[in-house]
């Protein structure tokens, strides 16, 4: 790869980078569990680990997820952890597995494979990582794991899926240009 192709990619993955952080101010409450939002900035990310890799997938989640953090008041170093762990996990399976094999049906396998692998991680995060941080008995996660937790991360994931299936394949004539 050269050194203008290098720097047209590093562009564009800042580019959509730039578009998941916009996509931040967009926050819909879970009515079962208002302090849940779901945000579509998965949805660049998701894009961008299917055009540029896995890899590019979780540097551009670091990079959303510092700002979301730190600077869009998400929780300190506990939205932190938890976006990284939510978003990483998809976009990593998502993108190797849509990496060997790029068609419809291989992207359909990959972001089902993503949400569910997503949402097992994100039950196993809640009952580790939640107590920690939140001072929440793990009882307490327990019991909200059928009713709020992986129906929250199953929505956010079909959404997202959903969504990324529906745009990506326009999107990445110009990703490839």
């Amino acid at each position: 790869m050269s050194q203008t192709e290098k720097t047209n990619r590093l562009a564009k993955m800042a580019l959509m980078a730039a578009i998941a952080a916009a996509l931040l101010f967009i926050q819909i409450p879970f009515p079962p569990a208002p302090f849940l939002k779901y945000d579509p900035a998965d949805i660049p990310i998701l894009i961008s680990g299917f055009a540029f890799g896995p890899l590019a997938g979780v540097a551009i989640t670091f990079v959303v997820s510092f700002i979301q953090a730190f600077f869009m008041g998400g929780d300190g170093i506990y939205g932190f952890t938890m976006h990284m762990l939510a978003t990483s996990s998809f976009v990593i399976v998502a993108g190797l597995i849509y990496k060997h094999n790029k068609t419809r049906k291989t992207a359909v396998i990959a972001l089902l494979v993503g949400s569910l692998l997503m949402t097992a991680v994100m039950v196993a995060a809640n009952l580790i990582v939640t107590p920690l941080y939140m001072g929440v008995p793990r009882e307490v996660v327990m019991g909200m794991l059928l009713t709020v937790i992986i129906p929250f991360n199953l929505l956010k994931a079909v959404i997202n899926s959903v969504v990324t299936f529906l745009i990506y394949k326009p999107l990445s004539r110009f990703l490839h240009r």
